[in-house]
């Protein structure tokens, strides 16, 4: 692939630009004694997680939930048994005080049941009801089948070797 000099970024002659490589050339003019590759990294990975954020609300819109919620839908169907609330924190990385007030409104709305466990009184378990398996039931395959779609131009091993690499900038965050 050629490399562009204005900052050295690699480019492909075939491909338009994007509005992430006319801000990273922006910003590359604006300070060019900066490295500003970061900019069209987590600039794309940005732009990604934002059309997939806003494709997710749409879809979820209809059944009058939001992400938060699903996170938490998502949560207890992954569990192989009821969860109690700091359990469905520690997988959604959603607050405690969050994960209560969506899982009372879920309860209200009939897709999470809430029950005191049998063991601590004072412990309360969450699970799925049979409306809220069916929501995740449909709209998770939807998710995945609109990811993959995404991820259709990479090859397997380019699949695999973005993960490790997106991996290994994920375990650089601070916590």
């Amino acid at each position: 692939m050629p490399v562009d000099r204005y900052d050295g970024r690699v480019t492909s002659d075939s491909a338009p630009n994007d509005i992430v490589e006319r801000i990273g050339r922006e910003w590359a003019q604006a300070y060019p004694d900066l490295d500003t590759t970061p900019v069209e990294v987590l600039g794309r990975i940005n732009r990604i997680a934002s059309a997939l954020t806003h494709s997710l609300d749409r879809d979820l819109e209809a059944h009058s939930i939001g992400r938060s919620e699903f996170d938490v839908l998502g949560a207890l169907a992954r569990a192989t048994r009821p969860l109690r609330a700091s359990e469905v924190v520690s997988t959604t990385m959603l607050s405690g005080a969050s994960i209560t007030k969506l899982t009372e409104r879920l309860s209200d709305i009939g897709l999470v049941r809430r029950r005191k466990s049998d063991r601590d009184g004072r412990v309360v378990l969450l699970e799925l009801t049979e409306a809220g398996r069916e929501l995740v039931d449909t709209q998770f395959p939807r998710r995945l089948a609109r990811d993959t779609k995404i991820l259709e131009s990479l090859s397997p091993e380019e699949r695999t070797t973005l993960i490790t690499l997106l991996r290994k900038v994920s375990r650089a965050l601070p916590e």
